[in-house]
């Protein structure tokens, strides 16, 4: 059972808070190694950043900071001393790294959709108006009314909620 809770990322020998500060330092090289002058390029960097977090490090995924944390962090950074600079970006990015969380919703409509999805199918195979239905095979039938289902709710409870969809 152990063995099965560290692939799962619950027992990893580095605990997931700990993994981000020991790879800071060779991101922040290569951070430099761009030679950033503009907010333009500091943003892409800090993305390249959370993308190479999210693609390699196994379950948990970090969210991206909002635009306006990111643009305070390049001026934070910008003003600071050279000598400086590196600990100012290490300490901005520990801020700005906070898990990715899925809320009940999301999780109950992945649950709840595919086994709704394949008793519409079924029920709708025997309409004679939804014929056609029948040549959909169910592979792709199950899985996109399930991102359609996702999809939906997410932009739905972000709409009724009144948070951009793209903050």
């Amino acid at each position: 059972m152990g063995m099965i809770m560290s692939f799962m990322g619950k027992g990893l020998p580095m605990p997931s808070t700990q993994m981000p500060s020991y790879v800071m330092g060779s991101l922040y090289k290569q951070f430099v190694d761009k030679n950033i002058k503009t907010f333009d390029e500091f943003h892409v960097a800090v993305l390249e950043i959370f993308n190479a977090f999210n693609s390699s490090l196994p379950g948990k995924h970090y969210d991206v900071p909002s635009r306006k944390d990111v643009e305070a962090g390049y001026n934070d950074w910008r003003a600071a001393p050279e000598l400086e600079k590196k600990e100012m970006f290490i300490n901005f990015m520990k801020e700005k790294l906070n898990t990715g969380k899925l809320d009940d919703s999301t999780f109950i409509i992945g649950l709840a959709t595919p086994p709704a999805a394949m008793a519409a199918k079924r029920a709708g195979e025997n309409v004679p108006q939804l014929g056609f239905i029948k040549a959909i095979p169910d592979v792709i039938f199950v899985p996109s009314a399930t991102i359609l289902a996702l999809v939906s709710a997410k932009l739905t409870k972000r709409m009724l909620q009144g948070s951009p969809i793209a903050s």
